[in-house]
């Protein structure tokens, strides 16, 4: 059946993708071969496809594609997270719509509904992966809540508990007050906010001074509420201003709290007044301050319940008015925060900021770095809580050695210093999380067995929370082990009861409540390279393709799954996760700015695809793919690609018509002719080429490879050599250079290469996605190659000496030849009529008068003018084009050796200058060439 004249990407993308995948060909039977696998990064099940996915997707299948290609047992793991907190809140905007709420329905209601709206709902994302392409094993799809998976994340919380590397601990926390519970680092957006700096008078006590008589010391905060907790005062200790106040007393003047000035190089002393007020239940730095200072975590002191609404410290010295009011205002409404600085000014205590014009008013205006999650869209507060940690710094050793020692290999290696930084600072990891859509941390509490039966419950929030006097923690994979640990603990004779909550009557001896917390997401994708596999059981799967071959991942991910995946797989697997892990750069927008929907310069991929097909945005993202730089979005690009998709059409379209069909054969055919054998020795170079750029990860050269060879070479050269010659030799090479160009190109763009694969030949037993990676067995014909080669360079400088001249591409010349070359031009003869279009080829000396000279490797060929055209009037438009040309590139050039345009103008107009001074040289150096052509 004829091939169909134009190119349609978006029907042939929707039947092979079908096709595919319902023949099993992501994941064909291979048990003798050498295994390849590779994990996706798994989206969120509520997610969609962005600009970011479609990179790290398209880089992924190059990958894998490749492989399958090499006769490899290519496995990708594809599978989605369950995302704690973007999917329970999915779900409870929904209940809002409906004027219900999550509180109204017990744990188990609200998940059975958590996953209907996942059976409904969730993982589009998954159909958006199949439109670019992705070859993924769709029959194995992975979700992290999974029975399967479920087990495994539970093994590895107690195993890690049992080893002491899992605990219990009170520390600060990024507290998200609208979602009520802890997020990790990569929830929180930095924002600039307009806010104040407020400085205040902290008197000291017992009649203590200064050195120059003040009887109080200045501190300044941006966090004024945050003085009902302060603790300390910290000073450097070097600073002389306070060295004779170390260690004395701070009265502060709203609790009436006594607390010490005490010696810390936290404190600045170029910053502000050098004294810096302390509040370590409140701000990370002061955590760390007042560790050193003494206090423990369980004594730091705690004004804020979970929705940030002040609550009493544990030294009750609050005054009863700020108790229940927000943190700071809110809906119009003040809070703490106001009300702190009013009765500081009331009192005396304000220092007021004096503006340039002398008005005073209570803060000096600042713009402040201020964190906010990035899905609650509320303030987030550092906030001292009880939570679970894992010990990462003793995780971390054994990642760190096998980067050292080569067996994790970190491309680009410029990242490796990123990683031993990160490593070698790291701090526990706070993995749980006050949700309830996710992994149940799989612990009991209890009470100690030597204490009375008795418990205190106090609300946080919409929640309970129960404290047990000598409180007892067990930790086990199911109801009945936590029963066997709480039996040995308390008695066999006892009897204890499982319970949701407190309850007056229970009769059991001792009750165990389950942690109400589930675990934080990244907690079990960091199990994704092997508890996919079948882990914690030893399946043949974990056994073959543990570990995996390579990880592509965004840099932004490095610490928060890829370095945990390497301390969990080394931790359990006893083995490195992968061999390599890539990292790319991000998709920025044309002129270089990050992407976001505030800017509104968010691009969207499946319009892409709609408008450009997916070949061509695949092809785009990984030509653009270059080690150790972001990617800019450029449509020209992409309609480029998508030009180079639809020539590739048309050339199998020409072969189709004259009778050039697939081959039938694996390696090179038998060849005679120069241009066959050049073809034929260009096919083993580039194959060269693409094989050492894969095996260095670089995309980019990869792409540069076969876009040159199938553009230039082939469609450009080869068949314009062929035309009007093509005997059966040449329909064998010509039908497999096509097959050739099919497999290499196909891992960039699979859908029209296996679409052109079945329609050049009935070989629907051996789809492109299952065939062989080319292997012609040729070595490259030294003399073809030189005299091809010869042949385009001369074809190339005539048509650009024609166009320069003003001459139509048709006319016909004369060239004077030396005589070295005669050899060449019998053997090329019927080429050089056809594609040089030469009226006769003399090897008699040029006659005397202006001539084009055209040298093709150091030899020059006379093209006579005389007569051809008129040669003053074409030097006078020569020497008039080249000096507009010049005064522009002169113009240009001063623009841009101007230090304060390059400084002071925006960055695109900058460039835009400097592509402007580019074309406009080169048209120069055109014209000067025309110019000296004509002698």
């Amino acid at each position: 059946m004829p091939m169909e004249k134009t190119f349609d990407p978006a029907a042939i993308e929707a039947k092979w993708s079908h096709e595919w995948e319902s023949r099993g060909l992501y994941r064909p039977a291979r048990p003798d071969a050498t295994p390849f696998t590779i994990v996706n990064p798994p989206p969120n099940v509520t997610g969609a496809l962005h600009i970011g996915h479609a990179l790290d997707n398209t880089l992924q299948d190059v990958l894998v594609r490749y492989e399958r290609l090499r006769g490899k047992d290519a496995l990708w793991v594809v599978g989605m997270d369950h995302a704690g907190i973007a999917t329970q809140m999915v779900v409870e905007r929904q209940m809002e719509a409906r004027q219900d709420k999550r509180t109204n329905y017990s744990r188990e209601d609200f998940v059975e509904k958590v996953w209907q709206w996942k059976a409904e709902s969730g993982g589009q994302i998954t159909g958006q992966l199949r439109r670019l392409g992705c070859s993924m094993d769709w029959s194995r799809e992975q979700f992290t809540m999974d029975p399967h998976f479920t087990r495994a994340v539970v093994k590895v919380f107690v195993d890690l508990h049992k080893k002491g590397l899992i605990y219990r601990d009170k520390r600060l926390v990024n507290w998200d007050p609208k979602l009520k519970t802890a997020i990790s680092d990569l929830e929180v957006e930095t924002v600039e906010v307009k806010g104040g700096f407020w400085h205040f008078k902290y008197p000291l006590a017992d009649g203590v001074t200064l050195d120059d008589g003040r009887d109080y010391i200045e501190v300044a905060t941006t966090r004024p509420e945050t003085m009902l907790a302060d603790m300390a005062v910290a000073v450097h200790p070097d600073d002389a201003r306070y060295k004779s106040v170390i260690g004395k007393d701070i009265l502060q003047p709203i609790t009436g709290r006594r607390f010490k000035i005490v010696a810390d190089e936290h404190a600045d002393p170029e910053l502000g007044s050098g004294a810096v007020k302390i509040t370590p239940g409140h701000d990370f730095n002061d955590f760390e301050v007042g560790k050193r200072a003494g206090f423990k975590p369980g004594e730091m002191l705690n004004m804020l319940d979970g929705d940030a609404n002040v609550i009493q410290t544990a030294d009750g010295l609050i005054p009863e008015e700020y108790l229940g009011l927000h943190r700071f205002k809110r809906d119009g409404i003040d809070g703490v925060r106001e009300l702190v600085v009013a009765r500081m000014k009331e009192a005396g205590f304000l220092i007021p900021h004096v503006d340039k014009d002398g008005n005073e008013h209570d803060a000096e205006p600042r713009t402040i770095q201020t964190p906010f999650g990035d899905r609650g869209g509320v303030v987030i507060e550092p906030w001292l809580t009880d939570q679970w940690y894992v010990d990462a710094e003793t995780l971390a050793q054994p990642p760190m050695q096998a980067v050292r020692d080569g067996r994790i290999n970190i491309v680009p290696k410029t990242w490796e210093k990123t990683f031993f930084n990160w490593m070698e600072n790291i701090q526990p990891w706070c993995v749980s999380r006050q949700l309830w859509w996710g992994h149940r941390i799989p612990a009991w509490y209890g009470r100690g067995k030597d204490t009375p039966k008795a418990a205190h419950i106090r609300k946080s929030g919409d929640k309970y929370e129960v404290f047990q006097p000598g409180e007892k923690i067990f930790v086990a994979e199911s109801e009945e082990e936590a029963l066997l640990q709480a039996k040995a603990y308390y008695g066999e004779d006892k009897t204890i009861a499982f319970v949701d909550q407190i309850t007056t009557g229970n009769t059991a001896d001792y009750y165990l409540v389950r942690d109400e917390d589930v675990l934080d997401t990244w907690f079990s994708s960091a199990l994704w390279p092997f508890a996919t596999l079948g882990w914690p059981e030893n399946t043949e799967l974990l056994k073959r393709h543990y570990p995996n071959d390579v990880l592509i991942s965004g840099f932004d991910i490095l610490f928060f799954w890829d370095a945990r995946m390497a301390m969990q797989g080394m931790e359990f697997m006893g083995d490195v996760p992968w061999k390599t892990l890539y990292l790319h750069g991000l998709v920025r927008a044309p002129d270089g700015a990050k992407m976001s929907k505030s800017k509104g310069n968010v691009v969207d991929p499946l319009g892409l695809i709609d408008q450009y097909g997916a070949d061509a945005l695949r092809f785009f993202m990984a030509a653009m793919e270059s080690q150790g730089r972001d990617i800019k979005m450029d449509d020209a690009r992409l309609a480029g690609y998508r030009n180079f998709a639809t020539k590739l059409w048309n050339a199998a379209r020409f072969c189709e018509a004259n009778g050039i069909s697939a081959s039938t054969s694996f390696e090179a055919p038998a060849a005679t002719l120069p241009v066959n054998r050049w073809i034929i020795g260009e096919v083993t170079a580039t194959v060269a080429a693409m094989e050492s750029a894969f095996a260095a990860y670089r995309f980019d050269e990869a792409t540069n490879a076969i876009y040159s060879f199938a553009w230039d070479r082939f469609c450009d050269w080869y068949l314009e050599l062929i035309k009007g010659a093509i005997d059966d030799e040449t329909k064998a090479v010509a039908g497999w250079v096509l097959d050739q160009i099919l497999v290499m190109l196909h891992p960039f763009m699979p859908f029209i290469t296996e679409e052109l694969w079945t329609g050049l030949g009935d070989r629907a037993d051996y789809p492109l996605i299952t065939a062989k990676w080319p292997a012609p067995a040729a070595e490259k014909d030294a003399g073809a190659s030189a005299d091809i080669d010869w042949l385009i360079k001369l074809v190339s400088e005539l048509r650009t000496a024609k166009a320069e001249l003003g001459l139509p591409p048709g006319a016909r010349l004369t060239a004077h030849f030396p005589a070295s070359l005669k050899g060449r031009t019998d053997k090329l003869a019927a080429q050089l009529d056809r594609l040089a279009r030469l009226e006769a080829i003399s090897f008699d000396p040029a006659p005397a008068g202006a001539s084009a000279q055209l040298v093709v490797e150091g030899e020059t060929i006379t093209v006579p003018l005389e007569g051809v055209i008129d040669i003053a009037a074409e030097r006078e438009r020569l020497t008039k084009a080249l000096a507009a040309a010049t005064k522009e590139r002169d113009s240009l050039a001063g623009r841009l050796n101007n230090p304060s345009f390059v400084e002071r103008a925006k960055a695109e107009a900058v460039d835009k200058a400097r592509a402007d001074h580019a074309a406009k040289e080169a048209e120069a150096d055109r014209l000067t060439a025309a110019l000296a052509r004509l002698g």
